[in-house]
C-alpha cells in the first residue's frame, strides 16, 4: 500500500481524459492519485472511450466516471444538465491528461460542447494540462499559440516528453510517465503552502573522497532522507535547490539538482546557493576525513605493502562552520537546520553540535538502530531547537520526517517575521 501524500490527501481532483493512445497512462495516474489519498472524479470524452473504457477508471478510483451531460447518472452522465457547475466548482484541481490538440484548442477559445470543456469553463480551481499528440502536432504553430493563450490565463502546462509515437514517428509529444505527472500535481497543489515564495537549500547523500582512481572513503548514507526533505519543501510551496552526493534516486519534480561528490565540492555548492536562501537543511552525511594524498594510479598489492597499507587522513572542510561565518556576515540563510547521526550519547552530542554550529534546529538520529536511518525508508529522530525544546518522532517514514522538519522550518521563519 502506497503511503498517503499529505499535500494530495483528501483533495478533490477532476481528471479529464481525452482521445489519445496515452489514455492508458491516465488510468495509472488515477490509480496512483487514489492510492495516495485523493478523491478522483474522471471525465472522459467520447474519443477517450475509443481507447479505454470508463469501467477501468471506476475500478481504480472507486468513484463514478462521467461521460455525458445528457445521460442519466447511472449511464455515466450527471444527475442534471447543470451538475457540471458543482463538479467544477467543488474541485481543488482540474487535470487534463492526456490533452489532445483538439481539446487544447477548445480550452483556448472557450468552446463548451462536451462535459469536459463545459466543466473547464465552470471550474474555479487551478487547471493543469498535459499535452499528448502524434507527429509534429505539438510543435505546430496553432498548438503552440493555443498553449500560449492558456499559459497567459494561468493554466499550468506539463511539457511532453520526446520519443517514439504509435505512428512510428519520433518527436516531442509523448505523455510523461505517472511519477512525473504526480510530481507536477504536487507542485500545483502545494504552491500556496507554508513555504510559498521561500528559497530552500537541502543537502543529501554521503560524500565520497578518493583514495585512488577506483577506491573511496564514504559512508552508508543513501540520501533518501535528504530527498524526502526536498520533496516536503516542494509540497510546502518552496523553490528548492537539492545539493546531492547521492546517485540513483529520482529527483523530486521541480527541484534544482546540483550533483557533487566530495565534501569540498559540497561546501562550494552550499556557499554559492545559501546567499539569500530562507532555509538551509543540511541532511547530507559529509565525510569528516579524506586521504591526505590521492594516488594517481590504482594501489595494487605488492611487496611494499605486504604487511598492510597505511593511509594518512586529513580533515575535510566544516560546511556548517563556513555557513555560520557567512550567516554572521550577511544574515542568510535565515534558518539553518542540521542533522546529527550519532552512535552514542545522542542528545548530548546533538545539543553540543546545535550550539557549536549556531543552528536553529537539529535532527538527531541513532545510527546504531537497524530499522531506521541509513539505507532504509524509515527514520526515528529527535528534534532539538535553540530554545531548549525537544520533540521526539517515533519510528516513521522518511517522508513523514521530512514533513515534520519542514513544518518546523516554516514555524521558525514565521517567528522571525513576527
Amino acid at each position: 500500500m502506497q503511503e498517503a501524500i499529505t499535500v494530495v490527501q483528501d483533495r478533490r481532483i477532476i481528471l479529464g481524459v481525452t482521445g489519445s493512445i496515452a489514455a492508458y497512462k491516465a488510468a495509472d495516474l488515477a490509480s496512483k492519485l487514489t492510492q495516495v489519498g485523493a478523491q478522483v472524479d474522471v471525465i472522459m470524452t467520447d474519443a477517450a472511450q475509443r481507447f479505454i473504457t470508463p469501467l477501468a477508471f471506476q475500478a481504480v478510483t472507486g468513484r463514478p466516471v462521467y461521460t455525458s451531460m445528457w445521460q442519466p447518472d447511472a449511464g455515466g452522465g450527471l444527475p442534471t444538465h447543470i451538475a457540471h457547475v458543482g463538479l467544477g466548482e467543488g474541485a481543488d484541481l482540474l487535470v487534463i491528461a492526456p490533452a489532445t490538440a483538439n481539446t487544447l484548442a477548445k480550452l483556448a477559445h472557450g468552446l463548451a460542447d462536451d462535459l469536459l470543456s463545459v466543466t473547464a469553463l465552470a471550474a474555479r480551481c487551478p487547471v493543469v494540462v498535459a499535452p499528448a499528440m502524434d507527429g509534429g502536432m505539438y510543435t505546430h504553430p496553432a498548438t503552440q499559440a493555443n498553449l500560449d493563450v492558456l499559459r497567459a490565463r494561468g493554466v499550468v502546462v506539463i511539457e511532453p516528453d520526446e520519443g517514439r509515437f504509435a505512428s512510428g514517428l519520433v518527436g516531442k509529444g509523448r505523455l510523461p510517465e505517472t511519477q512525473a505527472l504526480l510530481g507536477q500535481i504536487r507542485r500545483v497543489l502545494g504552491r500556496e503552502g507554508s513555504l510559498a515564495s521561500c528559497r530552500v537549500v537541502v543537502t543529501a547523500g554521503g560524500t565520497r573522497e578518493s583514495i585512488d582512481p577506483v577506491r573511496q572513503v564514504t559512508n552508508r548514507s543513501s540520501g533518501k532522507q535528504g530527498y524526502a526533505l526536498a520533496q516536503a519543501a516542494l509540497d510546502a510551496g518552496a523553490d528548492v535547490t537539492l545539493i546531492s552526493a547521492a546517485s540513483g534516486l529520482p529527483v523530486p519534480v521541480g527541484a534544482e539538482l546540483i550533483p557533487v561528490t566530495t565534501a569540498e565540492e559540497m561546501q562550494h555548492a552550499v556557499l554559492a546557493h545559501v546567499e539569500r536562501a530562507d532555509v538551509l537543511i543540511m541532511a547530507a552525511a559529509v565525510a569528516d576525513f579524506r586521504p591526505a594524498t590521492v594516488a594517481a594510479q590504482k594501489i595494487k598489492k605488492s611487496g611494499d605493502n605486504e604487511a598492510g597499507l597505511t593511509i594518512a587522513l586529513e580533515r575535510t572542510p566544516d560546511i556548517l562552520e563556513a555557513v555560520k561565518v557567512a550567516r554572521a556576515d550577511h544574515g542568510w540563510p535565515r534558518v539553518v537546520i542540521g542533522f546529527a547521526a550519532e552512535s552514542r550519547d545522542l542528545l548530548e552530542n546533538a545539543q553540543a553540535k546545535l550550539a557549536r554550529k549556531g543552528l536553529d534546529l537539529i535532527a538527531a538520529n541513532d545510527i546504531s538502530a537497524t530499522d531506521a536511518g541509513f539505507e532504509v525508508d524509515t527514520n526515528r529522530i529527535v528534534l532539538l531547537d535553540a530554545d531548549g525544546g525537544v520533540t521526539e518522532l517515533g519510528l516513521t517514514s522518511k517522508a513523514a520526517v521530512g514533513e515534520a522538519v519542514v513544518r518546523r522550518a516554516a514555524s521558525l521563519l514565521r517567528a522571525q517575521r513576527d
